[in-house]
């Protein structure tokens, strides 16, 4: 009988900044790492999910329970049913309807796919090498005055996590003194497509805002075309990209000329790939962006976009309170060169295991 060996760990941590969208604080974040091990050779995987599902996400608890009830069931019955863990490029299609299944999947083919290539003694970067020199994109609040924010030098774009109203004087400084441009990201805040030219009419006066993210609910083409008809700035669309066929709809209507494509959204990293070319073929400009995971995903994703994603993305590290987290990771060879520090999973609390 085959010998498959799988782990799955929570790991919660606080940010050391937290931040605040139009109906979500992040300050604590909680991140799933899977732990996959056969003939000896181990790969590791990471999601970072929200507590509550919100606009279309799923939370952490969904995320669990997909993984418990369908995807690793899947997972165990194709290793004793091939004599050995199927290939991470057909992890994919295990995904079923539910917004978890992708979460679920992305979790598991980043492990298979660290752990193959680690067996076979190649790096991933033999597969995606490197073609841009990704900028990073950093993320701050224009909803909380206490929070300071911290964008490095190396930062190109910031992306404001903002509400539709009057927003405070300090959050109207906080942009003056910004030498870079900004997305105005909503989160699905947004009622009326009045409620973001108001905004955007008052905040374009102090700095260079480039798009605004996501004002509307997930689905909702027609707002965002019509939002994108009345302005000159991008429409970026986040939570309302899923699929292929998503890319297609907001081509079709004219809702927006730029993307944000997450892996754990979108079912994983070969789909976040595929979603990649695609956009480019229909002329959207595409960028990765996370839900403050680890500096283990955030590497692995910074791998992908270095493949192909010219647009700021969301690869840099994210900033943890705990002094325990100076060192999320560890160098080792072969698949995506690094792996979670052990430390981690010291602290993290097992939730099941299988094998």
């Amino acid at each position: 009988m085959i010998s498959v060996k799988v782990n799955l760990w929570r790991d919660d941590v606080t940010m050391l900044r937290p931040v605040q969208a139009a109906t979500q604080r992040h300050a604590v974040r909680s991140r799933l790492f899977l732990e996959v091990e056969h003939g000896g050779v181990v790969g590791f995987g990471e999601v970072a999910p929200q507590s509550t599902a919100l606009n279309g996400d799923p939370s952490i608890d969904d995320v669990i329970d997909e993984l418990r009830i369908t995807v690793m069931p899947l997972l165990v019955a194709a290793a004793a049913r091939e004599s050995g863990l199927p290939s991470w490029t057909r992890i994919a299609r295990f995904a079923g309807p539910r917004p978890a299944s992708n979460w679920a999947v992305a979790l598991v083919e980043m492990a298979l796919m660290d752990r193959e290539f680690r067996s076979t003694g190649a790096d991933v970067s033999s597969l995606w090498p490197a073609q841009f020199d990704t900028p990073e994109q950093a993320t701050v609040s224009l909803l909380d005055d206490e929070v300071s924010w911290s964008v490095e030098p190396g930062v190109a774009r910031v992306r404001a996590k903002t509400a539709p109203g009057t927003l405070s004087l300090v959050a109207r400084r906080r942009l003056e003194a910004l030498d870079r441009p900004v997305i105005l990201d909503f989160n699905c805040s947004a009622s009326s497509v009045a409620d973001v030219l108001e905004q955007l009419h008052t905040l374009s006066r102090v700095v260079d805002v480039e798009a605004v993210e996501q004002p509307f609910a997930m689905g909702n083409i027609v707002d965002h075309a019509e939002l994108a008809a009345r302005m000159e700035v991008a429409v970026s669309l986040d939570e309302g990209v899923r699929s292929l066929r998503d890319l297609t709809q907001i081509v079709r209507y004219d809702a927006a000329r730029m993307v944000c494509i997450k892996p754990a959204r979108v079912g994983g990293l070969a789909n976040a790939r595929t979603m990649f070319v695609r956009a480019g073929e229909l002329g959207l400009r595409a960028y990765l962006g996370g839900f403050f995971e680890s500096s283990y995903a955030r590497g692995v994703h910074r791998i992908l976009a270095r493949h192909c994603v010219s647009e700021p993305s969301d690869i840099a590290v994210v900033a943890l309170s705990e002094p325990r987290r100076r060192a999320e990771l560890v160098t080792v060879k072969w698949g995506f060169d690094m792996a979670p520090n052990p430390e981690i999973f010291s602290g993290a609390k097992p939730i099941v295991s299988w094998g």
